[in-house]
């Protein structure tokens, strides 16, 4: 996962520094070589970790921490605030225009995923209750506009294209089209090279002069390390970009783009692709973020996941069943196809302080057995479990291609779950967790 070398390598040399009781200077100054050795084998700029290093151990040697009963608290506190600072401090959201359409132009090198982050963004936008509409304006790659029409379809975003014309001709009808079907967003996919040149550079300005977008978000690709931050330096002199988006935060990125990439340009990241779904995109918070590569957890994240993936309706609906005792199996299988909208078992738990950064060995595939045999089931079977007999599970086992033993245990951990619902005070656990969400989300 992201910042996974990162992560244990900061909270083993933040442990080494702290573990001796007290703090002196000398120890801090070791500890702070490991944190730099961290950061710069996580490809974060040279310039950026000299100057984060310099701050913090400024702080870490003053009298508070060097007299502290907590030296690794106040460290890692210490740690996280510049690390907070060093990508932004606060999220940055997006603008918008005062006049219809706002215009996001999208931009970036081939490769980055810039086609499927316009789709992302658009579905992203539609669930604040706005009304996007993708151009394709990427006349160069092969089947680039096809491939933005289907993504554009699975959002349910209208596109427009005009074949391999001008695409600044085609930006222009764009705008005029999204005016005519009433969206109130257009995102303009642009075309990328494998290296950045001065046609690409000038086609990409023409294009900016003639819609004059709102924003300029450059898509970087997170696993590229370095050359991210190179690549958001000169599209930022030659456009002038207003933000940056960072894909494929889900894999194994180092995580210097993330951390350097606001210190180089001046420029926020403003959103990050976490997985390779039309859903997985989400703001850039930095507090969060610098939360998570030091292992503390991300609630915040997660109770917003939480709070989109199961709504206040299935919420009331399951704590009533939960109380008449009618939970079933078909309300089982609901909830797990909402934890797999949360981004899985494993994402999930590394957003929870204690789990997070600990190598929990967790199978993202955990669910699938369980979902396979339920959906083996009659929906009476479903609906009473109590009727499932020895034959009856034989079958099941047959149909969704497990045992008999697999089966008897999806309905012991049922059982154990429905008894765990009854001692939740008759469903007002369930209430009380949809309390706190409320309260800690801020919403």
């Amino acid at each position: 996962m992201a910042f996974e070398g990162l992560s244990a390598k900061l909270r083993g040399a933040i442990s080494r520094m702290t573990g001796r009781g007290k703090l002196n200077e000398q120890a801090v100054k070791e500890g702070m070589r490991e944190v730099r050795m961290a950061l710069l084998e996580a490809d974060v700029n040279y310039t950026v970790a000299k100057d984060f290093i310099k701050r913090v151990t400024e702080k870490c040697v003053g009298q508070e921490v060097l007299a502290s009963l907590t030296p690794e608290q106040q460290v890692i506190k210490i740690v996280n605030e510049e690390m907070t600072a060093l990508m932004g401090a606060s999220v940055a959201k997006l603008t918008w225009s005062s006049s219809v359409p706002t215009i996001y132009m999208l931009c970036g090198l081939q490769g980055a995923g810039k086609t499927t982050m316009c789709a992302k963004l658009a579905g992203y936008l539609m669930k604040q209750g706005k009304k996007p509409m993708l151009a394709a304006c990427d006349i160069y790659r092969p089947a680039a506009i096809k491939q933005l029409q289907v993504v554009g379809e699975q959002v349910g975003a209208r596109v427009y294209q005009n074949g391999t014309q001008d695409p600044v001709k085609t930006a222009r009808e764009a705008v005029e089209q999204a005016r005519y079907y009433g969206c109130d967003v257009l995102i303009i996919d642009t075309a990328g090279r494998l290296h950045i040149d001065t046609e690409l550079m000038d086609e990409l300005d023409r294009i900016k002069a003639a819609v004059h977008p709102q924003e300029i978000l450059l898509v970087v690709d997170a696993m590229t390390g370095q050359d991210a931050v190179n690549v958001a330096n000169t599209f930022n002199e030659k456009l002038a970009i207003d933000g940056v988006i960072l894909t494929k935060l889900d894999g194994d990125t180092r995580g210097g783009a993330a951390l350097s990439v606001r210190a180089v340009t001046g420029k926020p990241i403003k959103f990050s692709g976490i997985g390779e779904r039309l859903a997985d995109i989400e703001p850039f918070y930095p507090d969060r973020m610098a939360s998570r590569i030091l292992g503390m957890g991300d609630v915040l994240t997660l109770i917003d996941k939480a709070q989109e993936a199961f709504a206040d309706a299935d919420m009331d609906a399951l704590a009533q069943k939960s109380k008449t005792q009618d939970l079933t199996l078909e309300d089982f299988l609901e909830q797990m196809q909402s934890m797999k909208k949360m981004g899985g078992l494993r994402s999930m738990l590394e957003m929870i302080p204690g789990f997070s950064g600990k190598g929990v060995d967790i199978d993202d595939n955990a669910l699938k057995k369980p979902e396979a045999i339920i959906r083996s089931m009659t929906a009476k079977e479903r609906r009473n479990p109590g009727i499932l007999n020895a034959s009856r599970r034989k079958r099941i086992a047959a149909g969704s291609g497990t045992s008999v033993q697999d089966v008897n245990t999806l309905i012991r951990n049922f059982d154990q779950a429905r008894q765990m619902m009854r001692q939740m005070q008759g469903g007002k656990g369930a209430r009380k967790m949809r309390a706190m969400m409320r309260n800690f989300g801020g919403k």
